[in-house]
Formats: structure tokens, C-alpha cells, sequence
């Protein structure tokens, strides 16, 4: 690992101003606004392109273990939101060989 830390949510405006030429109160409000999107979409699947998308996966029931007494439980199924990076992000993480 580099050690270098994740960029803030104010770096990210920062940067977003910059680079646009927007305020950085209206870069503030357009990231508010794809974050209430993606929520109210998430049900039916949310894409970023170039980034990735939300998608909602059905995890079946299963046997786990109490780590702190060692004692078998079951643990329901139930939905969840999972983040799908598209191939460009990891391209750019770990371009190929």
C-alpha cells in the first residue's frame, strides 16, 4: 500500500470546482442530488457509467457460527445492495497483462 488516504468528500468537491469551473456549493448539490438517485433507484439497479452500479443480490439462507461462543445459528436469506465496479475502474487499478 502507498499510505496514501482516500480523498474527502470536501477534497472531492474541491477538485470537481476545479476542474469544471462550478461552485463548489453547486458541485456540493449535483453529488447530493446522484446521491438521492441512486437511493430511490437502488431497488432497480443504479449505473454510473464508467465507475459501475448498484445491483441488488439475493443471498440465500445459511448456517453461521457465534464467534464468541462457538454455537451454530442460521441466518436468514435476505437482499442486498452490492457496488459492481465496471471494467474501465479496474483496468485502471490493475491494468491487464
Amino acid at each position: 500500500m502507498s499510505g496514501k488516504k482516500p480523498m474527502t468528500k470536501a477534497q472531492i468537491v474541491g477538485a470537481l470546482a476545479d476542474k469544471t469551473g462550478l461552485t463548489k456549493k453547486d458541485v456540493a448539490a449535483v453529488l447530493e442530488e446522484m446521491k438521492e438517485i441512486a437511493y430511490k433507484e437502488a431497488k432497480t439497479g443504479f449505473t454510473i457509467p464508467g465507475l459501475g452500479k448498484l445491483v441488488v443480490v439475493n443471498r440465500k439462507a445459511r448456517t453461521g457460527r457465534n464467534p464468541a461462543t462457538g454455537e451454530s445459528i442460521k441466518i436468514p436469506a435476505k437482499k442486498v445492495l452490492k457496488f459492481r465496479i465496471a471494467k474501465a475502474a479496474k483496468d485502471a487499478i490493475a491494468p491487464k497483462k
